[in-house]
């Protein structure tokens, strides 16, 4: 396999097999916010991308549309199921190759073992903290045009520094089960 930027749903599937070995559920919602801080950390370390393809700023904080499309069908429950590619001449569907590199899979482990256990909510409140990427990027749809309500790289990169663990006893957010477009 390549050295990257990877597949998002092969990330995600890596990440979901991360959490069953841990004992962790993940929803969709939950998935594409760890995803989304999986791809950040990593750029922000590493200067290149995790993930192929872009991030968008939605109601619940980041989501990648290529990975919520491929575990939409799990709703607001427990996903119990892997994403897989499929053929567009024969229409065939195949597993998705995860990564095997060893940084990107202590990568993932560090990010389950930091993250995987927050709640939805939790990790909503942090991917809206003020002024960070999500944020910027939603506050910017607002007052200007931005387009589609992508999240660029750069913005991620330069913008990372201002999430912050909340640290109250209950979620700004709630918990929320699924995730929808700004809009």
């Amino acid at each position: 396999m390549t050295d990257g930027p990877y597949d998002p749903r092969a990330i995600a599937n890596l990440m979901l097999e991360e959490a069953d070995r841990s004992g962790i559920s993940v929803t969709n919602l939950a998935l594409q916010k760890l995803l989304y801080f999986a791809h950040a950390i990593f750029l922000v370390e590493t200067k290149r991308p995790l993930v192929s393809g872009y991030f968008e700023a939605w109601r619940y904080g980041p989501v990648h549309p290529a990975a919520y499309s491929a575990f939409k069908m799990a709703g607001s429950s427990p996903i119990d199921f892997r994403a897989t590619s499929q053929d567009i001449l024969t229409g065939e569907r195949s597993a998705l190759e995860v990564p095997d590199a060893l940084p990107v899979r202590r990568h993932i482990a560090r990010i389950m073992s930091s993250y995987g256990q927050l709640s939805p909510g939790r990790l909503v409140d942090i991917s809206h903290a003020k002024g960070a990427p999500w944020h910027f990027i939603a506050d910017k749809g607002r007052t200007s045009v931005a387009l589609g309500l992508r999240i660029p790289d750069d913005v991620i990169v330069n913008r990372f520094k201002f999430h912050k663990i909340s640290v109250g006893e209950s979620t700004v957010a709630g918990e929320p089960d699924e995730d929808t477009p700004l809009t």
